[in-house]
Formats: structure tokens, sequence, C-alpha cells
């Protein structure tokens, strides 16, 4: 009943401005926002992306004066709430977290590039690769010289594609020339326990799952795939630094709308966007999380989208990987 209701005054204002010769946006953008706020998880509860909406959804209540309800749509690899985003009425009162990688699938049901309106990064974090204790290689040198030696007998952990450590792990074993099976996970808390109990030898994690394992001793972290070192673990050498000149996997995380979303309120919620990552206490969280903070413009952000969605595509067009 609520739903047609609000469904009627639309309309009516629709009719109201279309009379007084005022775009409906312009009218609605003016006195944004007048009524709580949804944001998207397309994820579960628990988990590194539901720490940074959550995180992101408290602060933009705080700022803009009115609730912003956080509702976790997991499934499908982050597809299903992307899907439901990309559905919603561009308002600006349906807002969601995106990840990279998320629109690869065939079955996708929308394109990232076209579907979306980008309001800026959040934050970047790369992807570890962490091994169990009693593995014999110490170094990222050391699992190439050991793959070699053993080809398709080594096997190594990620979550299900189309994540970044997916892809992570085929782009190391193209770029490092070797042949090692990869074994998909559903998450990162399955993967990070069968590395914990060394069924699987190598893993590719997110830090939010590997940082205290890794600090207690109970994981060794042997690279990072990100350009820089990690603010979480700065003795984990980049995996460039370790022999692979040009290797870069990075998950980035960033704020958007359904596409067609009137640019003041675009602009607005940029712009209480970067001041919350400006904040010391809120960068300082994110790097509990493992994560670097990564401030942009809705363009910088588009062009991001644009360049990391091209890479991967390319990846899997070259290995002809088969996404779900």
């Amino acid at each position: 009943m609520m739903r047609r209701i609000v469904c009627v005054g639309l309309a009516a204002s629709a009719l109201l401005a279309a009379a007084l010769g005022t775009p409906l946006h312009r009218a609605s953008a003016a006195g944004y926002p007048t009524h709580p706020i949804t944001l998207i998880v397309p994820y579960p509860p628990g988990g590194g992306v539901d720490l940074i909406g959550r995180l992101v959804g408290q602060r933009l209540a705080a700022a803009l004066g009115q609730q912003v309800v956080v509702e976790n749509r997991g499934g499908a690899g982050g597809m299903i709430g992307t899907r439901d985003l990309a559905k919603a009425a561009p308002d600006g009162y349906t807002l969601g977290i995106m990840l990279t990688g998320i629109s690869l699938s065939p079955n996708a049901g929308y394109d990232v590039n076209k579907d979306f309106s980008p309001i800026g990064l959040i934050a970047s974090t790369p992807i570890f690769i962490v091994t169990n204790p009693s593995f014999p290689a110490k170094s990222l040198a050391d699992v190439i010289a050991l793959a070699k030696k053993q080809p398709g007998k080594l096997t190594e952990g990620t979550p299900p594609p189309p994540t970044i450590n997916y892809f992570a792990a085929r782009l190391f074993n193209l770029m490092a020339g070797v042949d090692i099976t990869v074994v998909t996970y559903k998450g990162t808390a399955p993967l990070t326990n069968d590395v914990l109990g060394n069924h699987v030898p190598i893993g590719f994690d997110t830090i939010p799952a590997a940082v205290s394992n890794v600090q207690s001793g109970q994981l060794r972290a042997i690279a990072v795939t990100g350009a820089q070192r990690s603010a979480a673990l700065p003795d984990v050498p980049t995996a460039a630094e370790s022999g692979l000149p040009g290797f870069e996997a990075v998950q980035y995380y960033g704020l958007t709308a359904p596409a067609g979303v009137p640019r003041p309120i675009v602009d607005r919620l940029n712009k209480e966007l970067r001041t919350m990552l400006a904040a010391e206490d809120f960068k300082k969280r994110l790097i509990t999380y493992g994560d670097d903070p990564a401030p942009s413009t809705p363009e910088q952000y588009a062009a991001n989208i644009k360049r990391e969605e091209g890479k991967w595509a390319a990846l899997v067009k070259k290995l002809k990987l088969k996404l779900e």
C-alpha cells in the first residue's frame, strides 16, 4: 500500500513540475534528501564489503541528516544486489557499494559503464598471497620455482569468479608461466580455513580474512598484489618486488547509484564521501580493515571502472575463462 502511495505522489509531482516548466530532477535535487536512503551491499553480512558499507552508511546518515538503511543482498558473486541497484529508480534514494569485476559474467544483466552513476571511489585493497607455514616455499620466487618443478601438482585457492582474487590467481599463473590448479571456494572464510588446515597450500586471500592469522603466525604472507605495499602489513613485499614486474591486482570499492541520477545529487554525495575519506578516524578504520582510502571525483571513478573492467575482460578473453 505504501509503495502505491509513493508512486502516486511522484506522478503528481511530475505533472506539477511539467506544468510549472521545472524539470522534476531539479526540484527533487534541491531538497535532497527528504526521506531515508537505501544502501545496497551486494554481499552477506560480516565480510569486508559489509564492513565498508556499514561504515559509509553510518557516516552518510550523519552528514545528510537522514537514515541510511544498509541492505545486504548477497548472491552470485555480488551480481544479485548490483542488478537490483541497476534497476532502482534514479532518484538518489537507492545507492550501492560496487566492486571491480562484477560485470564480467555473461549473466550479469547490467553494464557497469552504462547502467550506473558513479559517485566516487571509497577504498582499494590488494590481495595477499598466503601459504600454510609448513609449505616449503617461503617467497613468491620459491612458489614459482616449485611450481615449475612440479607442473600441475600444486593448488591455489580463491573465492569464486568474478572476484579479483580469482582473476589475480589466473594472472599470476599466466605471468609466472606456471601450471597451478585453481580451486574455488564460496568465500574467503572457507578458503582461509583450508589454507590454515593445509588442505590447499596457497591462497589468494583478502586482508580482513588473513591479517590476524598472518600476525599470529598461522599463515605466511609471501606477497601482496598491489603496486605498493599494504599499510596493514608493510613488511610483505609486492609481487612486482618478488620477481613479477608489472603484476597488479587490486580490488576497488566505490559508491554508485542507478544511471540517470541528477548531477546535483551525485555532486552532493561525492562531496560528503570525500569529506569522510579525509577524516583521520575514518581513514584509520579503513586501514584497520586492510583497505587504503581512495577519494576521487565521479569522473575519476568512471575512468577507474572502465580501465579495470577492460583489464580483466581482456584476461577472461585471453584465457577463455568460463564465468557463470
